[in-house]
């Protein structure tokens, strides 16, 4: 359970790093689009490949429909209710949500983090080990919605400290997604391991297209399309040298 933890707070460290690089430099609304728009295809190669194939694979399809369908409705309904606690632009390096919007940008991005986070503690449970590509994707993903979100807390002028520590406390939270679902999928049927990785899936995919790929268009503009598709395929191809290896 310890390695599920470990592994969960390093992907999500990048919120982190991410803070951190908010803080010091002043980061280009473009270029943050840019970042997340290859983010978002780096995510759904992993969902495609690493999560609802895995499920299919696991269980011969059982569950995955109900998975996909559960997942997208529990990320809509919770996205929903941060939304109206003033966390809709969680994601924004505009000012103006240092008070609820500090809280509703936690709540936000566990709700984004932690079904990734509980995919990467059941990943030690299943399969080859741990996929490159999944957790290349989490950091990847993690790295915008951090700078984003910092920028706006500093234009706000939240103190730094405060910032650090809100982001601390999510790594944290990750890291506990993880050894959660390591820790109670342990043993668990195929048909429960499909829907719990499918229920990733969905919440992750209604994630993508709710907050991060307007974010991302807002920021760059239409080249974001090309910068999506490129991150696709270069996940892709790690997906691919994967299954090579592992064969």
């Amino acid at each position: 359970m310890l390695g599920a933890f470990l592994l969960g707070a390093a992907a999500a460290s990048s919120l982190l790093v991410g803070a951190l690089i908010a803080l010091v430099f002043r980061i280009r609304p473009r270029i943050l689009g840019l970042i997340m728009a290859f983010g978002v295809g780096v995510l759904v190669s992993a969902v495609a490949y690493d999560l609802v194939a895995d499920s299919f694979q696991v269980s011969g399809g059982e569950g995955i429909a109900l998975g996909l369908l559960c997942g997208a409705l529990t990320f809509f309904v919770g996205d929903l209710y941060i939304d109206r606690a003033g966390g809709d632009k969680r994601k924004s390096m505009m000012g103006g949500h240092q008070d609820t919007g500090a809280r509703a940008i936690v709540l936000g991005t566990v709700l984004d983090g932690v079904p990734e986070s509980a995919v990467l503690g059941l990943s030690l449970l299943v399969g080859e080990g741990v996929s490159v590509t999944m957790l290349a994707a989490v950091f990847l993903s993690n790295l915008p919605e951090a700078m984003g979100a910092t920028a706006g807390l500093r234009a706000s002028g939240q103190p730094a400290a405060k910032t650090v520590r809100m982001w601390v406390l999510v790594v944290l939270v990750s890291g506990a997604a993880a050894a959660l679902g390591f820790g109670l999928l342990d043993g668990a049927s195929p048909g429960m391991v499909a829907f719990v990785q499918s229920f990733a899936a969905g919440a992750i995919l209604t994630m993508l297209v709710d907050t991060m790929v307007p974010e991302a268009y807002e920021h760059a503009g239409p080249v974001v399309g090309l910068v999506t598709t490129l991150g696709f395929a270069i996940a892709f191809g790690f997906a691919s040298l994967e299954v090579i290896g592992k064969g």
